[in-house]
């Protein structure tokens, strides 16, 4: 680890902090032990002769960037001095307008005077590498960046303040005593001694086994936070499934995203409803053929039925209203989705409201009995309140509001089931007095799995698998 350490943090590495293209102005930022004496020799200020490495940190400077006798341009650098910076080494931020060609002709200028460009999430690898922040906490800045939601956004926002971590460290603490007894007593083999007691330790393992439970359950929360809930609209072509889907986009008016789907047929559109974003799927449609029930043979809904963790069935009281035969055919079809999808929470929708009269409407509900069932015309919005309000109260952000550790992070899950493994290998050795030494293998491996979230175990390629991930110049 320490040997990384040396032969990178040595240098001086600089980028583009701000999104690349034009803007009003561009951040370009540079990290190192040098970083602000080589700054110092492109700058000059405009107020005297003032020498950067000589300015108080955490100040800021007018002036210009120069390459010899040709002004770059004018800017604004601010100073910060190891170890209060994001990095703990010394730190140099220079804004400047935001066209491309100013900001290529400043890093260039860099560059030739032998600062190195950053890899990605360099930045932050070094505030990890010089204790400013552990591993879930870096990792979390890169969540950060790419949060799109409120509810995703908490939940970065929460793992960087670190909650998550802390939590991790104290339990590792904890085993981490107990273990140290245990390696005490393998010392003493000779003379048989117990150090660790038993009974002790068995309440401790159990303690921490059923945290890491809790952490792992987290998980199916946190990975749809973070990446939206995925939700299949499925039904017969034309029963206004688009419709639905544009007036849900009216309504919220917060599109994320626009992506064209994975199959020809299916379009992706990403709301944030209250929040929590959704990823709407819409279907190909299921198309009829004489046999309904073989109707829903189709392959791909059933693929988008599969990935989704909501089903939006939608048919159209219209066509219940001239062919009787049409309920009975979608009452088979969504009695196959619940045979098929037993866990899928399902929500039909009736569309087209509109035109029903009560009594159709009072003879669909007594044919759906006690299904979760929600009239609405998607073409006069009457209705996409109701859905909405639906469709946060299944989204069920509990754990969200009581400020519950949320796991999002999928390196952390499978960590966290390594971890409560090895301890329940721990526990099976306690019940059944194996002698410590077997045991004491287990718990190294508890300890080496809850230290990897931390950062307090690691390897390179545990370091590169991550920081590759980030953006460059974060």
């Amino acid at each position: 680890m320490h040997s990384m350490n040396n032969s990178i943090i040595n240098d001086t590495i600089i980028a583009l902090a701000t999104s690349s293209g034009v803007g009003a102005i561009a951040v370009i930022r540079l990290s190192g032990e040098d970083s602000i004496e080589i700054a110092n020799r492109f700058f000059v200020s405009k107020f005297g002769k003032k020498e950067l490495n000589k300015v108080k940190s955490h100040t800021i400077h007018l002036g210009n960037i120069v390459d010899g006798n040709r002004i770059i341009d004018e800017v604004l650098v601010s100073v910060f001095k190891n170890p209060h910076s994001y990095t703990g080494e010394n730190v140099v931020e220079i804004s400047c307008h935001g066209s491309v060609y100013i900001q290529q002709e400043i890093i260039q200028l860099f560059i030739k005077s032998g600062v190195r460009n950053a890899n990605a999430g360099e930045f932050t690898l070094r505030a990890f590498l010089n204790g400013k922040m552990d591993l879930t906490q870096a990792e979390a800045v890169a969540d950060l960046i790419s949060s799109n939601s409120a509810a995703s956004h908490q939940v970065a926002l929460q793992q960087m303040r670190g909650g998550f971590s802390n939590e991790i460290k104290n339990l590792r603490q904890q085993l981490l005593n107990f273990a140290s007894l245990i390696e005490l007593e393998l010392d003493f083999s000779e003379e048989d001694v117990e150090f660790a007691d038993r009974a002790e330790f068995n309440r401790l393992v159990e303690k921490i086994s059923s945290v890491l439970k809790r952490l792992i359950d987290s998980f199916a929360l946190g990975n749809v936070l973070k990446n939206g809930i995925p939700v299949a609209i499925v039904g017969e072509p034309n029963v206004g499934k688009s419709t639905l889907l544009n007036a849900l986009l009216n309504e919220e008016k917060a599109i994320v995203s626009h992506i064209a789907g994975t199959t020809r047929d299916a379009i992706e559109d990403e709301i944030a409803i209250d929040g929590v974003a959704y990823r709407f799927v819409d279907t190909a449609g299921i198309r009829t053929t004489e046999d309904v029930v073989e109707s829903l043979g189709i392959q791909k809904t059933f693929e988008k039925i599969e990935q989704a963790q909501l089903v939006i069935y939608v048919f159209d009281l219209e066509k219940i209203k001239t062919n009787q035969l049409t309920l009975t055919g979608i009452l088979a079809e969504i009695k196959k989705i619940k045979d098929n999808y037993p866990n899928k929470q399902l929500l039909i929708i009736a569309n087209k409201m509109d035109v029903a009269d009560a009594k159709l409407i009072e003879k669909t509900t007594e044919a759906f009995q006690n299904a979760s069932l929600l009239f609405l015309s998607a073409k006069e919005k009457i209705g996409i309140h109701e859905l909405t309000s639906t469709l946060t109260h299944l989204a069920n952000k509990g754990a969200l509001s009581n400020n519950e550790t949320i796991v999002s992070n999928s390196r952390h899950f499978e960590a966290l089931n390594n971890a409560l493994k090895a301890l329940k290998e721990v526990q099976k050795g306690i019940d059944n007095n194996i002698s410590a030494d077997l045991f004491a293998i287990d718990i190294r491996q508890a300890l080496f799995h809850l230290g990897e979230i931390t950062g307090q175990v690691t390897t390179e390629d545990l370091l590169g698998n991550i920081f590759a991930n980030f953006c460059i110049g974060k």
